[in-house]
């Protein structure tokens, strides 16, 4: 079954591949430009077959570590930052020379946090990869580290829930994460007997659970965040496959249906591009929490939210925003977008919709968030 079912997402028309910076660089931390050159080859290769490809990669500090001569990678923000924006232009030109061997063009997209926030940029990048490969160029993408601050709240944290936002981006896209081991392991790796798990129907917290996260080397994702960002694109009716990068061949060997690394399943059916912003990449501007009624009603039901379900609220939220909606204990079941900003709906929270008018002076909407605007993440 699990050899039929990877032959299916084997035929699967895009592919984005995120490839790890301990995949393309050395134990120095520099840039390794032979695997560099070997995965152009195999990009390549697939685009032969008629798919389309955008790679996300690491690399740009490693890279400028390599043209500055750095023994060590730099610790300080700014220093980092500086390393990565020589390294970047350096990295591109490694992948794009490959390629033109080939007959394909690389175009480097550099990205920040906010430009798959706002709903209007979200779209723009939509657009701008969707051109790029009707065009058969190969997209490269990375975040943007020159300009993006952790204390902004603008970076993805690492490459991994970047690819994962590029993949839901493209919709009917099999995500492939190629890191430093075979996959997801059902013991700790460093144990005498550990096998690879083929197959993970659900990222969930017994899975979570099998997570031995190492901070040595220069990356910045463990397998917690392959887990998260595998969990983003399955909520969206993808499949993610995790599997080494350091084998060459690994790239065909996933499109003929191999069994290579971790396989996480979708999860349902694939949702709208609208909702996958609205769920899975916009930034919340607060929470309501709802009473077990509402919770059963939205995930079990499908029902949109009411007033009368609502208990408490929390942030600083416009009517429009993206809202997260969490059980009273505070676990998150859904996002969606508000018809009503937090002043208002503190005001109405409990009550039935008749009553909304009496208490406000209007209602223009009977629900809080319609069912439409709303995406379940988890079920109660």
């Amino acid at each position: 079954m699990t050899d039929v079912l990877r032959q299916a997402i084997s035929a699967t028309g895009t592919l984005v591949v995120k490839v790890g910076t301990r995949v393309v660089s050395r134990d120095c931390g520099t840039l390794n430009h032979e695997r560099i050159t070997q995965l152009a080859q195999e990009l390549s290769a697939i685009c032969e077959t008629g798919r389309r490809v955008v790679l996300v990669s690491s690399g740009a500090v490693a890279a400028g570590m390599s043209q500055l001569g750095f023994q060590q990678r730099p610790v300080g923000l700014a220093q980092l930052q500086a390393v990565a924006a020589v390294g970047q232009a350096s990295l591109i030109e490694a992948y794009d020379r490959t390629l033109r061997e080939h007959g394909r063009h690389a175009a480097q997209v550099l990205l920040t946090g906010e430009d798959l926030n706002d709903r209007g940029r979200y779209l723009n990048v939509r657009n701008t990869l969707l051109s790029l490969l009707e065009w058969g160029v190969i997209p490269i993408i990375n975040e943007n580290d020159t300009v993006a601050v952790d204390e902004l709240m603008v970076t993805f944290g690492d490459n991994d829930r970047l690819a994962a936002l590029v993949t839901n981006l493209l919709q009917d896209a099999l995500l492939v994460i190629l890191s430093d081991v075979e996959g997801l392991y059902d013991a700790d790796p460093d144990g005498a007997e550990v096998r690879t798990i083929a197959t993970v129907s659900e990222v969930n917290d017994s899975i979570m659970a099998l997570v031995q996260d190492h901070d040595e080397g220069p990356g910045r994702g463990g397998m917690s965040s392959k887990l998260e960002a595998a969990r983003l694109v399955s909520t969206a009716g993808e499949n993610v496959i995790i599997a080494s990068g350091h084998k060459p061949g690994v790239l065909a060997d996933i499109m003929a249906g191999k069994q290579i690394g971790t396989l996480i399943l979708a999860q349902g059916k694939s949702i709208s591009s609208r909702k996958r912003w609205i769920g899975l990449s916009a930034q919340t501007r607060g929470s309501i929490f709802l009473d077990a009624g509402a919770c059963r009603a939205l995930t079990k039901e499908g029902r949109s939210l009411l007033a009368i379900g609502i208990v408490d609220a929390e942030g600083d939220f416009d009517k429009g925003d993206v809202v997260s909606l969490r059980t009273a204990p505070g676990v998150e079941l859904a996002r969606g977008l508000s018809n009503y900003p937090i002043d208002e709906i503190r005001m109405i929270q409990g009550l039935r919709s008749e009553a909304i008018v009496q208490r406000l002076g209007y209602r223009s909407y009977e629900e809080v968030i319609h069912r439409d605007n709303l995406v379940i993440l988890r079920s109660v």
